[in-house]
């Protein structure tokens, strides 16, 4: 027998502390015209120093178990899409257990760059659709403020800290997750990397002082990427269901920069006002984006039962995912 697998309860988390354009005129040579024209990034959220990643998943989590009616101890599984973990191990998605109680739950941490949050969904549901797990959460969350070089005026402006999750259930037939595409390029991962800590570079005085503990990225390869793949991937989760982007209530991209997305929207000519944009306000959240799109976009009354619904995104590896829902609740 097989299930039907959606998505049945969303929530978000922000921290409170803000990083707006302004302040960053002060930090490094930039400026708020420079950055928004560039990217449409005005602000992002910035994780106090007592919080970690998991207090982040935490919180967003809470309110996710909240939204779907569901108790931790529920839960089967447990993916942390995250490239910011606590620690190296125990995983993050270990830590999230403990502390929700959620006893019987496996977990693993998901490591896809800013496409883990779509990633963790496709696995999840598979899980569901076989009928090996009835109740599973999925989380984003990143704290990328403590990996980002602050003296680096092209890439200290892009990336801000938040989570947001989802628990994924048995839905009604023809409802939940209709077609996924998932798919990565690994001879680009040099593009987009953190490249001290691991076993290639271990931690030494040089790699800190380096700065190889942070984000390095090749902006313009990163976007031509991203400007192929999330159109396509989109074209393709449409096509293995015999929809067109005229079925779309709702595009929910990845938040990395507004040309990219504006890119898409001219690609699939799409309405924009049926794509959810949140870039000015939060920055690039990486894993963390879609799933604070998806909450901030049910909260806003964008997204209700029966509503198709497109989740896209491209990052570290390089990877892509996309996933055509039908919303469920």
């Amino acid at each position: 027998m097989t299930y039907a697998a959606g998505i049945i309860g969303t929530g978000c988390y922000l921290p409170e502390k803000i990083l707006t354009n302004q302040d960053l005129e002060k930090m490094v040579d930039t400026s708020d015209a420079w950055i928004t024209e560039r990217t449409g990034i005005r602000a992002r959220h910035i994780a106090a120093p007592e919080q970690a990643t998991s207090d982040l998943a935490y919180e967003a989590s809470l309110r996710a178990l909240a939204d779907a009616q569901t108790q931790p101890e529920e839960l089967d599984l447990i993916i942390v899409a995250t490239e910011t973990p606590d620690y190296k191990y125990p995983s993050t998605a270990c830590l999230l257990q403990a502390r929700l109680g959620a006893k019987k739950a496996a977990c693993f941490d998901l490591s896809a760059g800013c496409s883990g949050f779509v990633y963790g969904l496709g696995i999840g549901s598979q899980s569901i659709v076989t009928g090996l797990y009835k109740k599973i959460l999925i989380v984003g969350a990143e704290t990328l403020s403590r990996i980002t070089d602050w003296t680096d005026r092209n890439t200290c402006v892009l990336f801000g800290d938040g989570a947001g999750a989802a628990v994924l259930g048995q839905v009604e037939e023809g409802y939940g997750i209709l077609s996924l595409d998932m798919g990565a390029d690994g001879t680009g991962g040099r593009h987009l990397i953190q490249p001290g800590g691991g076993s290639r570079n271990p931690a030494t005085h040089a790699t800190v002082d380096a700065h190889d503990h942070t984000i390095h990225m090749d902006g313009q390869d990163v976007f031509k990427f991203a400007a192929r793949k999330m159109p396509a991937a989109c074209k393709k989760v449409l096509e293995k269901v015999g929809m067109t982007i005229d079925d779309i209530a709702l595009l929910v991209p990845h938040q990395a920069n507004m040309r990219i997305i504006n890119n898409a929207i001219s690609r699939l000519k799409i309405d924009r006002d049926k794509v959810w944009i949140n870039i000015d306000k939060h920055g690039n959240m990486s894993a963390a984006c879609i799933p604070v799109c998806l909450t901030e976009a049910r909260q806003a009354g964008k997204l209700k039962k029966g509503d198709n619904v497109i989740m896209v995104a491209f990052g570290a590896g390089l990877t892509w995912a996309g996933a055509l829902v039908k919303w469920a609740k």
